[in-house]
Order: C-alpha cells, then sequence, then structure tokens
C-alpha cells in the first residue's frame, strides 16, 4: 500500500490486510505487535513517512502530489503526521535532507 502505485485509495489498511491474509484483523495485529514489537498502524506510518522522505529527496513531485500518491487524505495531514513521526516539518526536512533517511528495511 506504500510502495506500490495500484492500491486503492478507499481502501484501508485493516480491510487489506484481512483480504490478503484471510484472517481477522485483530489476530494479525495481535501476532504483529507480538512478533515485531510494534503495532501495525505505527510501522504503517513509519513506512509512509520513509517513503514521504524518499519521494522529497528525489524533488520530482510536490507535496500535494506526494500527499495523493501516498493516499493522504490532504497535505495538512501528511506534514502533521510527518512532523509527528520526525519532529521536522517536510519543507524543512528537504532542506537538510542529507543523512536523514533511514533505508525501509532498517524501518
Amino acid at each position: 500500500m506504500v510502495h506500490h502505485q495500484n492500491n486503492d485509495p478507499k481502501n484501508n489498511l485493516s480491510d487489506v490486510l484481512s483480504s490478503q491474509l484471510h484472517h481477522d484483523y485483530n489476530y494479525l495485529s495481535n501476532l504483529f505487535s507480538e512478533i515485531e514489537g510494534t503495532k501495525i498502524e505505527k510501522y504503517f506510518i513509519a513506512q509512509k513517512t520513509e517513503k514521504v522522505k524518499e519521494l522529497l529527496v528525489y524533488d520530482e513531485l510536490s507535496l500535494s502530489e506526494i500527499a495523493f500518491r501516498l493516499n493522504y487524505s490532504s497535505v495538512a495531514y501528511l506534514s502533521n503526521q510527518f512532523k509527528k513521526v520526525t519532529g521536522l516539518t517536510p519543507s524543512y526536512f528537504k532542506q537538510i535532507r542529507e543523512d536523514k533517511r533511514k533505508p525501509l528495511d532498517k524501518v
């Protein structure tokens, strides 16, 4: 849902996981938390934040285009979530981009 462009913005994370993995979301959420030590939603937000960083570093899309591509309801929501996770606004991150991005497998 984060890294591929063929996702439907109307689908939410719990519905997609339940249908793809053929299990109740509560079961999947508990299992994920037990194994990974974090909640699925928090992991998903971290993945989206890293994708936003990547797209900001590439500097090919506007923040509005990034918000649309990652199915954020608004640029303001993306910006607020980004700041909550990173402590930086997207525009400030873009200015100081070096050494701020983690490889996705380290999230």
